[in-house]
């Protein structure tokens, strides 16, 4: 006979006990939502849904010397005012952001020195102590490979940013965040950090699986495909597994979406645009897509079904619009959760509507799963 614990027979408590373990186990985890933010002021920001978001990233703040700098007033008063949001998001996390594309010409210098990452760490701190803020993001385009142009790169980059994260670590202590920015290219996956070191060290990595279709590209393609196509080898998929071969955790990675869209210039109307000569042109805010890419403008929608991405051709001018929506969004945010990332990021928040956007998409994705 079996002994009793309480009314239940000990066989019953132990068949409910691993079935409320199954339960647990499948009970799927609500990924974060990862949103930049270079802002038009602390009063614009009110207007989004920030219930919506898990970490907004102020960008950028920037060296000055070897010390994190805000660069001004305006910027100040910005990360004050999304430090105010918690109060409508208790769980929000605000990050502060450094560097950024075209702004981290003196990184790999001042990096370089012991003296130069201690610096940036104790005026790290400072910051976030200064404005209550919960961690920092770096943004260095990029370690030991060519960014833009005319900044210095080296091969010590790669050994100097794990030392710039240990210094942070250290410094900042087990309750900040902190996170870095990676480029989705081959080259920046295998060139640009030693990433066994690093990924203990930070709360996750956010994928730039956007612009992979550069603005130096002279073939046109999808800049924000979920999934590879014969002709186009980088995607989201692709970045985010050659990341999990690497060793990097797949709950610290965060996968970038676009909310803006890229217009290249053909030389030939050929496959509606897609993977022909080309040169870059301009980007263009989500927001104002249906006014620019309207039929009336000579533009006609196309569904990737190998890459999971949409795209409009113009065939008199020859411009290919390569971009995010919310079909794609969706399917990317069901991604993250199917493959248990860490969340989904995206640039950036100031180019989504208010409502009716992109944000509300991931959202309502997040919901129905």
């Amino acid at each position: 006979m079996y002994k009793n614990i309480g009314n239940l027979p000990r066989i019953c408590l132990m068949a409910l006990m691993l079935f409320a373990g199954s339960l647990k186990a499948q009970k799927i985890v609500k990924p974060n939502v990862i949103a930049y933010y270079t802002g038009q002021g602390g009063s614009v920001i009110d207007s989004f849904p920030i219930e919506k978001i898990s970490h907004l990233i102020y960008s950028f703040g920037h060296l000055k010397g070897d010390s994190l700098n805000i660069t001004s007033a305006k910027d100040s008063a910005l990360i004050s005012k999304m430090v105010e949001l918690k109060k409508r998001n208790p769980n929000l996390k605000v990050i502060i952001a450094m560097g950024g594309w075209s702004a981290c010409a003196s990184c790999s210098e001042v990096f370089s020195r012991k003296e130069g990452r201690k610096t940036f760490a104790k005026t790290t701190k400072a910051l976030l102590d200064f404005f209550k803020a919960d961690g920092i993001d770096i943004d260095w385009e990029y370690p030991a490979i060519m960014g833009y142009p005319g900044h210095r790169y080296t091969p010590d980059d790669k050994h100097n940013f794990t030392l710039l994260i240990k210094e942070l670590r250290n410094t900042l202590g087990k309750k900040s965040e902190i996170s870095f920015a990676a480029g989705g290219t081959q080259s920046c996956i295998d060139s640009c950090f030693e990433w066994e070191k690093v990924m203990p060290l930070v709360n996750r990595v956010n994928v730039m699986s956007y612009d992979l279709v550069s603005g130096y590209a002279t073939q046109s393609g999808h800049h924000s495909p979920l999934y590879s196509t014969p002709q186009q080898t980088l995607s989201a998929d692709y970045a985010v597994k050659a990341l999990i071969t690497l060793g990097v955790p797949a709950q610290k990675i965060a996968l970038g979406a676009a909310f803006y869209a890229r217009i290249f210039e053909n030389t030939t109307d050929a496959n509606h645009g897609l993977y022909q000569p080309t040169k870059f042109l301009s980007s263009v805010a989500f927001k104002d897509f249906n006014k620019q890419f309207s039929t009336e403008n000579g533009y006609t929608y196309y569904w990737d079904e190998t890459a999971k991405a949409p795209y409009y051709y113009n065939p008199k001018t020859r411009y290919l619009v390569t971009f995010d929506d919310p079909k794609s969004i969706s399917l990317k945010t069901k991604y993250v959760i199917d493959q248990k990332l860490n969340g989904i990021m995206f640039w950036e928040l100031a180019n989504d509507p208010y409502s009716k956007g992109l944000l509300d998409a991931i959202d309502k994705t997040i919901k129905d799963l």
